[in-house]
């Protein structure tokens, strides 16, 4: 397993290069508790308990934020929901999109039968939005640049794979592509802009893709 980079640290958050496997926080059962959280607070002791300000999948990697403190996290946290961090991934499509750029604007939710799998539902789903560009393409593959402007679940990798997105989807996604489960999905979050929460001065962080 990959080692937890270290970006950035402060006594009040840190931020971290999640490696592509390595959940976020941890899930049920001993075999899941190998994640970003419980390694942030074995190197940190002081950290709370629930550190983390947002989440990655499990097979993406990349930048992660996560609080030392219960204000910071608070002061933090209220930036994701008020539109205010500024987000951008690295993703490798299995396929060549034709176009350059654009947004794609589509509402979807959990399917309870088939978890954690998302459905496009037009009418009960929550809307996701993401603007995107296209940035190069070899070997019948297309590299593109995601610029997430809400936060929904799995929502670069169905925007990618479903007919009314891109329709075609990420190189190892196993869930909407053609992955099998424990391939590198080749999803990357490159860049991560927050404002600092005290001074409000805005600020950001980078990490390149291994892909």
């Amino acid at each position: 397993m990959q080692e937890l980079g270290i970006i950035h640290c402060t006594p009040d958050f840190l931020v971290v290069n999640k490696p592509g496997g390595l959940l976020a926080v941890p899930g049920r059962g001993p075999e899941k508790q190998d994640c970003v959280v419980n390694r942030v607070k074995t190197l940190y002791p002081d950290c709370i308990a629930q550190p983390a300000v947002h989440r990655l999948d499990m097979y993406t990697s990349g930048i992660m934020l996560l609080a030392r403190n219960a204000e910071v996290h608070r002061l933090l946290s209220k930036q994701f929901e008020q539109r205010l961090v500024e987000k951008e991934y690295i993703a490798l499509l299995d396929g060549i999109v034709a176009e350059e750029q654009g947004i794609i604007e589509l509402a979807f939710r959990l399917n309870p039968e088939n978890r954690p799998y998302q459905i496009y539902d037009p009418v009960q789903g929550k809307m996701g939005i993401t603007r995107w560009q296209k940035t190069g393409e070899a070997s019948g593959r297309t590299r593109v640049q995601f610029f997430p402007l809400t936060g929904r679940t799995h929502q670069l990798r169905l925007h990618a794979a479903h007919p009314l997105g891109l329709g075609i989807p990420i190189v190892g996604d196993a869930l909407y592509g053609r992955g099998e489960e424990g391939d590198a999905m080749l999803l990357h979050a490159s860049r991560l802009s927050i404002l600092h929460p005290y001074s409000g001065q805005r600020i950001e962080f980078t990490s390149r893709p291994v892909f």
